[in-house]
């Protein structure tokens, strides 16, 4: 009754706006501090949320399991919990292999680096004195300088051995922190059907019906190119790290798993994903042999290259609908505007962009341009 009578006074619009203008000023003036409570806040929840990602990225899997393997068992509601216990026992087992024809090539890798060092030292001291670096040190220099570097490399990891067991125990946290993500990813998954309903209840509820069956459309085709998206960036991944196994076999070099799964692992990555793969795939190499670190890095600019402009656009296109044109210009309008976050998210929204404007914006205009020149017609 009294916010009523306040509504009508002639100064309560002002007021309000005036409000909201001082508000908005003050959150611009604080950002950073309002941004820091809020990630502080959002930590609390962070277990949820990611439990809350795996659901959604392991979900397609058990779908496949659901309609494929048991979709014509009658198991009734353990259908679904099975499709579920299998998509799991599917990612453990595909970790499992991994981390087994991973786990022996990385040993063997720090085991050779290690016993080599003084190796390498020397020789990249030989490098250095032979390069154009000789002309501006005398001999004498430039070896201690380069012992003077290697030593500071050595004493930084002494030195700093309480932060590394401190980020090891940081690790520890994560990973029982993603443990739990993981469990709750499951009773997410179990209860699907039961959240799905309550959240169309709850549009219907503040919506008409058009309304609402518009919004749940929208809703389950950006479902349908999220998961389509990560599918396809998945696959890219893997073509692009099985051509360079084939390219790193037929040139006989060492540690082609190792490298070959950096290479799936950060081709996932958007923007340094790549740069990063290079860099660790080219250090590996270089342990071995330079010459095999050289072809490695000129294989991953041409296959990168390839990935950019023939590979992605080509997938995504046909996946989502989109033009590979579009793709392109999405990923560089959105990466200069967001940086990595626009880059990661540019393929998603330019194909959201690209339905919203097929399928709503254009047939509405089309509709009311139709009306006007019909109204025009019987006017005349």
């Amino acid at each position: 009754m009294i916010f009523k009578k306040l509504s009508e006074q002639k100064w309560f619009n002002g007021a309000v706006i005036a409000c909201i203008g001082v508000t908005f000023y003050v959150m611009l003036t604080h950002l950073g501090p309002i941004l820091a409570a809020l990630g502080r806040f959002l930590g609390n929840f962070k277990a949820i949320f990611v439990g809350i990602v795996f659901a959604y990225v392991i979900n397609p899997v058990a779908k496949f399991f659901y309609y494929r393997l048991f979709g014509k068992m009658k198991l009734g509601q353990k259908r679904w919990c099975l499709s579920v216990l299998l998509a799991y026992l599917t990612g453990f087992l595909a970790l499992a292999v991994l981390m087994v024809a991973l786990i022996p090539q990385l040993v063997q890798s720090i085991v050779l680096f290690s016993s080599n060092f003084e190796n390498y030292a020397a020789a990249l001291s030989g490098l250095l004195t032979d390069s154009r670096l000789s002309a501006l040190l005398p001999g004498e220099q430039l070896q201690t300088l380069t012992g003077n570097a290697l030593d500071a490399i050595q004493s930084f990891v002494g030195t700093n051995a309480g932060a590394i067991l401190s980020g090891a125990a940081n690790s520890g946290k994560q990973i029982l922190s993603t443990v739990i993500s993981l469990i709750l990813a499951i009773f997410f998954l179990l209860n699907k059907k039961a959240a799905l309903n309550g959240v169309r209840r709850l549009v219907r509820a503040f919506l008409r019906q058009d309304a609402a069956q518009n919004l749940l459309s929208f809703l389950l085709r950006c479902d349908t190119i999220l998961v389509s998206y990560l599918g396809q960036s998945l696959l890219d991944a893997l073509i692009v790290g099985g051509v360079n196994a084939l390219v790193m076999v037929l040139f006989r070099m060492p540690y082609v798993g190792l490298v070959s799964v950096v290479v799936v692992v950060t081709n996932l990555v958007p923007t340094f994903g790549p740069a990063i793969g290079a860099a660790v795939g080219g250090f590996i190499l270089l342990m071995v042999k330079p010459w095999y670190a050289l072809v490695f890095l000129i294989l991953t600019i041409l296959l990168q290259t390839a990935d950019a402009y023939v590979i992605k656009p080509t997938l995504f296109s046909n996946s989502l609908g989109v033009s590979g044109l579009l793709i392109l210009v999405a990923s560089i309008l959105f990466g200069n505007l967001f940086g990595i976050l626009g880059v990661l998210l540019a393929i998603p929204a330019a194909a959201i962009l690209s339905f919203i404007y097929q399928e709503y914006f254009l047939p509405r205009r089309e509709k009311r341009m139709q009306e006007a020149e019909s109204a025009a017609e019987s006017q005349s």
